[in-house]
């Protein structure tokens, strides 16, 4: 999502949410060597930056889109990127509520635009990542990158069933110390969203 926006505008702003998050999530610290190596290897520099705010999720779905949207507003971004599910928890909230609720704004609510992505996913057929929007392509030939399926395997030590299309081998190898290396096995639930294409 983050190579459409730069595609699209002068660059892109990863702000991460480094504050407290739910049992089983990764921890700011592990997640920001997670975008180091990310950005280090596979980001044009130029047109990236990296920065973090110590905000707890809140997991409000469609309110919580806004407040992060304010949020990057104040901190010049022209465009906040809302994907599927965006900060929402289980089947509480609909897949693209928090998209939906950016146009009930009213006119100048917000400077701030947002940048709706589809549902994303590896596709075998197209070589890399695509949305519903670019790939013509059947659910046989995608892989559903799916950040609670991802947790669950690696908590589970199932780090062989995890898919070489979820991540970069380089991220893999930071999470994968990371688990190995948990003390208290946190129990990940099968996301209400996981199997859907």
């Amino acid at each position: 999502m983050t190579k459409i926006a730069q595609e699209v505008l002068d660059g892109v702003f990863i702000h991460a949410l480094v504050g407290k998050l739910k049992a089983g999530d990764i921890p700011g610290e592990k997640r920001m060597e997670c975008y180091r190596a990310l950005l280090d290897n596979y980001y044009n520099m130029e047109r990236t930056v990296l920065g973090v705010y110590p905000l707890e999720m809140r997991y409000g779905g469609p309110k919580e889109a806004l407040l992060h949207g304010i949020f990057r507003q104040n901190f010049g971004c022209s465009h906040l990127i809302v994907g599927r599910d965006h900060a929402g928890v289980g089947d509480f909230y609909g897949l693209f509520e928090a998209q939906e609720i950016y146009d009930r704004l009213w006119d100048g609510a917000l400077e701030l635009q947002c940048l709706k992505i589809d549902w994303t996913f590896w596709c075998h057929k197209c070589g890399g990542m695509a949305s519903l929007k670019t790939c013509p392509h059947t659910k046989e030939d995608r892989v559903v990158v799916s950040g609670t399926k991802f947790r669950r395997l690696m908590s589970e030590d199932k780090v062989d069933e995890v898919p070489p299309e979820f991540s970069r081998p380089e991220v893999l190898a930071i999470l994968r110390d990371y688990y190995a290396g948990l003390e208290e096995k946190v129990t990940i639930k099968k996301g209400a969203f996981e199997d859907l294409k």
